[in-house]
């Protein structure tokens, strides 16, 4: 089955050519195109799309508002957030609003399929860059407290925290199963489970959780 998206930007052509790609690409139907926030949240309400498309800055309703009132009022569709910007100033509004996925405009057709894909798999979409940015945003800040030894905090269990490290590491569920012998499903029930316990959404604040709270190494610097 085709995900069905709705495409939001307020520049005519670029919603267009974003529209025509879409149009190419396997998988994925067009159902409505937008061309601000309040038009995006109407086309959520008439058409219950999977997923948005979302332009950031655009009149009358910005992208992290929209996103905001579309992930409160229509839960059963994802945002992936597709725009010029990846500055702190755009990205973690749209996080903290409910994006679900995070895209720069020089992204390539397979990289909005995977990232469309993620979301409605439930894992985050984030572009590689963006991925980076908010590692870098992780290991420079402080942390919530002193954490002299790792602990197990909110009830997480041994094999929970051994999932948690792998996602920080950057590992996919298949590559967490492999690693520790067990099946995907059983990977996935994990995951819910050690969200669910630690309060994030997606595997972005999952990292974050992970390093603030000392369970796992931010990377080092690597040398070439």
């Amino acid at each position: 089955m085709n995900a069905r998206v709705v495409v939001a930007d307020d520049q005519s052509v670029v919603r267009e050519g974003i529209v025509m790609l879409l149009g190419l690409l396997p998988g994925i139907e067009v159902v409505g195109s937008a061309k601000d926030g309040e038009e995006a949240i109407a086309l959520v309400a008439e058409l219950a799309p999977d997923v948005v498309l979302m332009d950031l800055r655009m009149p009358r309703c910005d992208g992290a508002e929209a996103t905001r009132r579309i992930r409160k009022d229509y839960p059963g569709t994802q945002v992936v957030v597709l725009t010029t910007f990846a500055d702190d100033d755009s990205l973690f509004p749209a996080l903290q609003a409910g994006a679900r996925g995070y895209l720069t405009k020089d992204a390539g057709g397979d990289e909005i399929v995977r990232a469309i894909q993620a979301v409605l798999s439930g894992e985050a979409g984030l572009s590689p860059s963006v991925q980076r940015r908010l590692l870098e945003r992780v290991t420079t800040q402080p942390p919530l407290g002193p954490a002299p030894e790792p602990q197990l905090p909110d009830g997480l269990t041994p094999r929970e925290l051994e999932v948690l490290v792998l996602i920080a590491e950057g590992l996919s569920n298949l590559e967490i199963a492999r690693r520790l012998h067990i099946s995907q499903a059983t990977v996935k029930s994990h995951i819910n489970n050690l969200f669910a316990k630690a309060g994030v959404r997606d595997r972005a604040q999952a990292v974050r959780y992970a390093y603030v709270r000392g369970l796992a190494q931010p990377p080092g610097p690597t040398f070439t």
